[in-house]
């Protein structure tokens, strides 16, 4: 697999870059606490709640208002591990997979423990968050495909009739590597999905989502980066339910005013693929990114995942400025993710200059251990 190139990098180019970064994480983030008040909700239940427009803002849930659910903490640990894929290449070791599914059981450590374990000297800074060691609803999916350290591959997945959408929430970081090239963002996505959901249609769901994330990263518009995601989902063996999904959404396009009842007929049974279109379309169709993820959350499906899958999108798309500052005042964790965020920008566009044979910042290693 390819590595981002160091050359192209500019400080206009960098700046660019970071606030990309920092929109997709936080955007992840934000459409996950929008939406997770209501996750268990109906439409008509939503209403009664919340009035006549259904949730237009931040809502209490786990005791607080911006609260995230286990989607965000994932996604969290998939920046983590794509920082150490790029710390551990300097020992010879090069496989993004591996570094990936060891942060993915890092998480789930926290679902178990009570705190960080700080004997545990090769977890680095992510893991010691103590925030991030609470429950918040992870699916059976999740605790069953990490229950173990054994690494689920497409060629033997975990639970290899999953289709939830969890797999594809955690995978907008790998959208994010933007020197690679997008059939390997593609196939790193997919990789990684089958260590927790095994199904073809949620890895290639998850695979389709990266490259979109990827797309609008490298400044495509949200047309343009599904146009890309289908041409190159045409290659993969049983890309049907994905490839129909997302063209179903951009005809939804041109099939009047977004609203709820749409919502629901993308969403259907609440499957990754129909999730993934699901949030393209609140992307296609977004006056901006406080109207798009209002939009990923009022509906009959799961609104946390639509609504973490949808802030992936537009924060790829606009960067962190165009968030709505109001709800990221609130949004739990927000110290972490910017860390997290900066820290993955700064690894892919001045690596170099932080590990390597020639210099290594103690510091750098400290918190990104290249471990074994």
């Amino acid at each position: 697999m390819g590595a981002t190139a160091g050359a192209v990098w500019g400080r206009t180019e960098q700046q660019d870059y970071r606030s990309r970064v920092r929109g997709t994480v936080l955007g992840v983030a934000v459409g996950d606490a929008l939406g997770a008040p209501v996750d268990a909700l109906g439409m008509d239940a939503i209403r009664e709640a919340h009035g006549a427009d259904g949730l237009v803002d931040l809502a209490p849930a786990y005791g607080r208002r911006g609260a995230v659910t286990h989607l965000t903490q994932l996604s969290l640990f998939s920046v983590d591990g794509l920082i150490r894929a790029q710390v551990r290449r300097d020992t010879g070791a090069w496989h993004p997979p591996t570094d990936l599914h060891r942060a993915y059981l890092r998480w789930a450590a926290t679902q178990r423990d009570w705190g960080p374990d700080l004997r545990r000297k090769d977890d680095g800074w992510l893991a010691r968050e103590e925030w991030l060691y609470a429950r918040r609803d992870p699916s059976r999916a999740l605790l069953l495909g990490l229950g173990d350290e054994t690494m689920g591959t497409p060629d033997a997945p975990k639970n290899p009739g999953e289709l939830g959408p969890e797999a594809a929430a955690r995978s907008a970081p790998f959208g994010l590597l933007v020197g690679w090239e997008p059939q390997l963002v593609a196939q790193l996505a997919v990789e990684c999905a089958a260590q927790t959901h095994g199904h073809p249609t949620a890895c290639l769901a998850a695979g389709a989502y990266a490259v979109i994330v990827h797309a609008l990263a490298l400044g495509e518009s949200p047309d343009g980066a599904v146009q890309r995601a289908l041409a190159l989902l045409a290659a993969w063996p049983g890309h049907q339910p994905v490839a129909e999904a997302l063209q179903q959404a951009l005809g939804a396009v041109r099939q009047g005013l977004p609203g709820p009842e749409r919502l629901a007929e993308l969403c259907g049974d609440g499957t990754a693929e129909r999730l993934v279109a699901a949030a393209v379309y609140c992307a296609l169709v977004a006056a901006d990114i406080r109207h798009g993820l209002c939009l990923a959350v009022n509906h009959d499906g799961p609104s946390a995942a639509t609504g973490a899958l949808t802030g992936g999108l537009l924060g790829a798309l606009h960067g962190e400025t165009a968030l709505p500052p109001a709800w990221l005042a609130e949004l739990e964790g927000r110290p972490t993710m910017l860390e997290l965020a900066d820290d993955f920008a700064m690894e892919m566009t001045q690596g170099p200059a932080l590990h390597g044979p020639a210099v290594s910042s103690p510091g750098w290693l400290a918190r990104y251990p290249r471990g074994v």
